[in-house]
């Protein structure tokens, strides 16, 4: 019913639910706490949030939430496509400052899981894009920071050029990866 795979960062899993297709279209579930913890995630989530991106190239992050708000993220794209990234915050990780970039979409059903310690964002492909994703924290605007989506340390191989991505003005003035404070270890 659910194919877990590692990407190349291993705290990064690619879940993939099975779909049943019929001459109506598909079915599938996209999640099931039991299913997840049969495959060693026994993560509660506590909420789940949505973003509509009118625009091809609309860039959301990179972003996460500090302690004690930290939060395991569950992305799904329910309609359109987008490329997902993942950057390792935790400083004692071999693979601090990388990152990881997998394509979901609507039609392959494939979702990310980004565990704390780590700055998510994505890009998206298509036009009227919905993306959708479970938190295992809540929303605390005191705790939600971020990092600059282009800075060049990072170099994250983004398919739109910083002339043509659409951005939150919140999302233009976030800070450069060498500035961060160590939040995560």
């Amino acid at each position: 019913m659910l194919t877990v795979t590692s990407t190349a960062i291993e705290a990064v899993k690619i879940i993939t639910p099975r779909a049943f297709a019929d001459s109506r279209g598909t079915f599938s579930e996209t999640y099931n706490r039991q299913r997840f913890v049969d495959h060693g995630i026994a993560l509660e989530f506590v909420q789940d949030n949505q973003s509509i991106s009118a625009a091809v190239g609309t860039v959301r992050g990179l972003h996460f939430q500090s302690a004690p708000f930290a939060q395991d993220k569950l992305v799904r794209v329910a309609k359109g496509r987008i490329l997902d990234v993942a950057v390792d915050l935790r400083r004692s990780s071999p693979t601090y400052g990388r990152w990881v970039a997998e394509e979901l979409s609507a039609e392959d059903g494939k979702q990310l899981l980004i565990p704390i310690g780590f700055a998510h964002g994505f890009c998206t492909l298509e036009p009227d894009t919905v993306v959708a994703y479970k938190v295992t924290n809540y929303y605390s605007p005191p705790h939600d920071l971020g990092i600059a989506w282009n800075d060049p340390d990072l170099a994250v191989n983004w398919p739109v050029s910083a002339d043509q991505a659409v951005l939150s003005d919140k999302d233009l003035k976030l800070p450069p990866f060498a500035s961060l404070p160590n939040y995560f270890e």
